[in-house]
């Protein structure tokens, strides 16, 4: 059954510390004006979303609710885990007299933005232009680090969500097998997201590469370091965003090959779009494409960064339109 022309659609972001919902009419229409909430002031989820349909929708209500949470989802509920709000959409559904409630990982929303998503919403870091109807993957370094990856077959669309943050961080030189070993001893397993592709990742990354060099530096946050960095007050901060980058390029690289991504790689995430022309001068392209005698492969796959900050409810509104129940 289609889209109604005039129904409406509760389109969510649901965040530990912030939400934020807007309503989309079911016609391609551009969803309406975001409405930010504060995940402390409502005790439930659904307490929030009363508040935001009371002041929001008007004549009639919303139908239909697609929600993005930060955290796995789980037979269409979410557990957050900073945050005392639990995303259960089989509750909300009869609670909040919705005909449906699909609760998404916010990764996996990214994902569904994809194909939409317009050159002014990108900025290009290498490659071709990608091969039409083949898997695209998003990776994003923020709190997390988020990777999932859009599959078309047939018509059909799929957002494969996974928890490859939590893989082994891969070294690829002598210096970062340094730097990994000393992150084992302080963390044990060292996996992408806490050795270095996260906020927390990044600062583990200065504290090791301090400690490989001999280095006496002064603690640092992100914001911190990335800051130093970009502004050339602290040399060390520069090479901890340097390797950074390359990580992430040498990362990309292998979870491209490992999804068999053509259509092309994009970097989203809270901490990348900070720096674009740093990321585009740094070896994080040579690093995606370093993978010996699929060289050729690599180098054929368009990488781009994703600019724009309400890529999540165009997301959103995809996967509503390509699910009309």
């Amino acid at each position: 059954m289609g889209i109604g022309k005039t129904e409406q659609i509760l389109l969510a972001d649901i965040g530990g510390t912030n939400a934020r919902f807007a309503l989309s009419q079911g016609d391609g229409n551009q969803t309406g004006a975001i409405d930010y909430v504060k995940v402390a002031d409502f005790p439930t989820v659904r307490e929030a979303i009363a508040d935001v349909l009371a002041r929001k929708s008007g004549g009639e209500p919303p139908r239909r609710a697609v929600l993005a949470v930060a955290g796995p989802v789980t037979n269409n509920r979410c557990v957050m885990t900073n945050s005392p709000w639990v995303i259960d959409g089989n509750e909300l559904q009869p609670a909040l007299g919705f005909d449906s409630v699909h609760v998404l990982n916010d990764f996996e929303v990214v994902a569904w933005s994809l194909p939409a998503l317009q050159p002014a919403d990108l900025i290009p870091l290498g490659g071709l232009d990608g091969l039409p109807g083949e898997p695209l993957l998003v990776v994003g370094p923020g709190t997390g680090f988020g990777v999932s990856c859009l599959v078309e077959r047939h018509g059909a669309r799929l957002a494969v969500v996974t928890e490859a943050g939590h893989a082994t961080l891969p070294a690829e030189n002598e210096r970062e097998e340094r730097v990994i070993a000393c992150l084992r001893r302080r963390l044990g397993h060292v996996s992408i997201e806490r050795g270095a592709l996260s906020g927390s990742g990044l600062q583990s990354l200065y504290e090791a590469l301090a400690e490989v060099d001999g280095a006496e530096v002064p603690q640092r946050d992100a914001a911190a370091i990335t800051k130093a960095a970009l502004d050339g007050s602290c040399a060390h901060s520069r090479a901890t965003l340097e390797m950074f980058c390359a990580t992430l390029g040498s990362v990309a690289g292998n979870l491209a090959v490992t999804f068999g991504a053509r259509g092309g790689v994009y970097i989203a995430g809270g901490i990348v779009p900070r720096f674009p022309e740093f990321l585009a001068a740094s070896a994080f392209r040579a690093r995606f494409e370093a993978k010996g005698r699929f060289q050729d492969y690599l180098r054929n796959i368009p990488t781009r960064l994703v600019t724009r900050p309400d890529a999540s409810f165009l997301g959103l509104k995809m996967f509503a339109d390509h699910n009309p129940d």
